[in-house]
C-alpha cells in the first residue's frame, strides 16, 4: 500500500513520518502540508517527495496518514476518500458533529477503510485488557482520570504552541482517549453530565447503555507534580486497571496502520473507524452543550 502523508507539524514529524518509513507493509509515498517549505524539509529528511497539490499526492497513493489540526482535517479527509483512499485519521475526527458526520458519510460513499487513532486504544498491552474486559462485562462502573500538563507551568511539552487544543481544552484533547477504552467496555453512552473544574479541567458522568456509568476527569493543565493517567472498571468480576503505557505513541501507529491495511484488504470495518470516530464527537459535542446548558444532554 502507497500511503501519503498530510501534516508537517510535531506529531507529523515525530510519529508520523518515521512510522510510515520504517513501516515493513507500506511504502511512503509523499508529504503534502499547508507550509510547502515544511513539506520539502520533512519530505527530504525521509527521502520521499514533497507535493504542493493534495489532489496529485492522492492520485499517487492508497491511503494518507492524517496529522492536521481537527478543524482541518475533515475537508481533507473527504476529499482522500473521494479520490478513494484509505484513512488513517487522527482524533478527534472533527470538532463539530456535522464535520465528524461527512467524514464518516464520504468514506461510506467511497468504499474506503478508515482507523483513528487513538493512541491508549492501539497500546500493546491496552489491546488485549480492552478485548478482555468487553468480554466478560458484567461492569458497574468505570473511571477514567486523564490529568495532562500540557499548559502547566514548567510544562516542557512540545504541544504546547497548539492553538486548537488551548481553544478546545482538554475535553477534545484527553476526552477521546477516555472514552476510546470506556465505550468498547462499558457500552454506548446514553447521556453526558459536564462539570467545569479548574481552568480547562472538565468532570464527565456517562450512563451508558449496558445500564453502567462513568466518570471521568479530563485537564491539559494539571500541576506536572499532579498530572497522570488511571483507568478501572468495577463490576461482578471486582476491579480491572487499564495497564500503564510502557510505550511511546510510534509503537501503537505501528499497530493502528496494520489495522488500516487489514481493514483494507478484508473489507471488513475496524471498531475505531470513522463511524466510532463521528460517535466520539457527538458525546463531546453533548458534553460542551452540558456545560453551557449546566444540565444532562441525551446523546
Amino acid at each position: 500500500m502507497r500511503i501519503g502523508l498530510l501534516g508537517t507539524g510535531p506529531w507529523a514529524e515525530r510519529v508520523h513520518a518515521p512510522v510510515l518509513a520504517e513501516h515493513e507493509g507500506l511504502e511512503f509515498a509523499g508529504v503534502w502540508g499547508r507550509r510547502p517549505e515544511a513539506a520539502e524539509a520533512l519530505g527530504a529528511a525521509h527521502g520521499v517527495p514533497a507535493y504542493a497539490d493534495l489532489d496529485e499526492l492522492l492520485a499517487a497513493v492508497d491511503a494518507v496518514s492524517i496529522a492536521l489540526p481537527p478543524s482541518v482535517q475533515p475537508g481533507l479527509a473527504v476529499r482522500a476518500a473521494e479520490a478513494g483512499c484509505h484513512l488513517l485519521l487522527d482524533k478527534p475526527v472533527a470538532l463539530t458533529v456535522p464535520d465528524a458526520r461527512a467524514v464518516a458519510e464520504a468514506v461510506r460513499r467511497g468504499g474506503v477503510a478508515s482507523v483513528v487513532f487513538f493512541t491508549v486504544r492501539f497500546g500493546g498491552d491496552q489491546i488485549p485488557w480492552i478485548e478482555r474486559q468487553a468480554a466478560l462485562g458484567g461492569w458497574f462502573t468505570g473511571r477514567s482520570d486523564w490529568l495532562g500538563s500540557v499548559f502547566a507551568p514548567g510544562s516542557a511539552s512540545p504541544y504546547a504552541d497548539s492553538p486548537w487544543r488551548r481553544e478546545k481544552g482538554a475535553l477534545w484533547d484527553v476526552g477521546p482517549h477516555a472514552l476510546s477504552v470506556l465505550l468498547p467496555v462499558l457500552g454506548d453512552a446514553t447521556r453526558v453530565t459536564a462539570v467545569a473544574g479548574p481552568l480547562d479541567t472538565v468532570h464527565l458522568v456517562l450512563r451508558h447503555a449496558s445500564g453502567a456509568s462513568s466518570m471521568l476527569a479530563l485537564s491539559l493543565t494539571a500541576p506536572v507534580a499532579g498530572g497522570g493517567t488511571g483507568m478501572e472498571v468495577r463490576g461482578e468480576h471486582g476491579v480491572a486497571h487499564l495497564p500503564e503505557r510502557g510505550e511511546g505513541p510510534v509503537a501503537a501507529l505501528h499497530r493502528a496502520l496494520d489495522a488500516l491495511t487489514s481493514s483494507a484488504a478484508s473489507g471488513r470495518p475496524h471498531a475505531c473507524d470513522a463511524e466510532f470516530g463521528l460517535r466520539v464527537v457527538e458525546i463531546l459535542a453533548g458534553a460542551e452543550e452540558s456545560l453551557t446548558a449546566g444540565a444532562a444532554v441525551d446523546v
